[in-house]
């Protein structure tokens, strides 16, 4: 891969200022409980960063409910904790920034249709590395994490759960290295979401059937073809249609290998 360091330490470095309130239907204290206020990574997800914020809260709210598991929601819209935080800003928030992000936290009315459940780390996880094989699938037909060992996936996980840059990105470049003859992935491991949340994932090659280099804008035209003008964002960045596919998968996928774009 291209190696421009400072781009994706930029992006490693991205926090995101959160003000998270409890529910007022939940509080059963006369006295108020304070917001919590705390700066999160982008690249990381909720489960990993709330734990401090859950024992804040959990001594104004009914003692019977404080074994549930506790959900998050901004504006009546459920967060999905399987998305990178960073990215759920960017979906609801991008078009109208709003710091520090405000959300509120339950620990009733589970929505089981909407979330998925989420008891400890280890689903986290699970999930997390998951997804980095289906990256490695869609870009190395699944050869590279095949030969990792154990403590290889175990220094990816724990590089991001503890926001460590140089752990994660030692193992991770071997995932944005090209392998064979042909300079560039496969496919390139991408999902694009409309503004209500739905996803598109589809096939994409970073190069055109005559071996240039396929552009954002190109890939935009093939999505949307009955659009006159889209823009998509990531990291809280609108990406300029002229960046090359596998430069923005080398160097502005989530630590889960896919590029998570938002249409704006």
């Amino acid at each position: 891969m291209a190696n421009d360091r400072e781009v994706l330490r930029e992006i490693w470095d991205g926090k995101l200022p959160i003000c998270f309130q409890l529910d007022q239907e939940e509080i059963m204290e006369i006295q108020q409980p304070d917001p919590f206020y705390v700066m999160v990574p982008r690249l990381s997800y909720f489960p990993l960063v709330t734990d401090k914020m859950k024992r804040h809260f959990l001594r104004y709210i009914s003692q019977e409910n404080a074994d549930n598991e506790m959900w998050l929601d901004y504006n009546g819209q459920p967060l999905k904790w399987h998305y990178p935080i960073g990215f759920l800003y960017d979906l609801y928030c991008g078009s109208d920034p709003q710091l520090p992000w405000t959300l509120t936290v339950h620990f009733t009315k589970f929505p089981e249709s909407i979330l998925l459940r989420c008891p400890n780390k280890d689903v986290v996880e699970a999930h997390f590395m998951s997804t980095i094989k289906e990256a490695d699938v869609l870009k190395h037909r699944g050869q590279v994490m095949s030969t990792m060992q154990k403590k290889d996936h175990n220094q990816l996980w724990l590089g991001l759960q503890n926001d460590k840059f140089d752990q994660f990105w030692a193992i991770n470049r071997r995932l944005m290295e090209s392998h064979g003859e042909n300079e560039g992935f496969k496919h390139v491991p991408i999902r694009v979401y409309s503004d209500d949340g739905t996803c598109n994932q589809r096939l994409v090659s970073p190069k055109n059937n005559d071996g240039s280099r396929k552009v954002l804008q190109q890939l935009i035209s093939e999505l949307f073809p009955d659009k006159i003008e889209v823009n998509l964002r990531t990291h809280g960045i609108m990406i300029p249609p002229d960046t090359p596919l596998q430069w923005l998968s080398e160097h502005m996928s989530y630590p889960d290998n896919f590029l998570h774009l938002c249409v704006c």
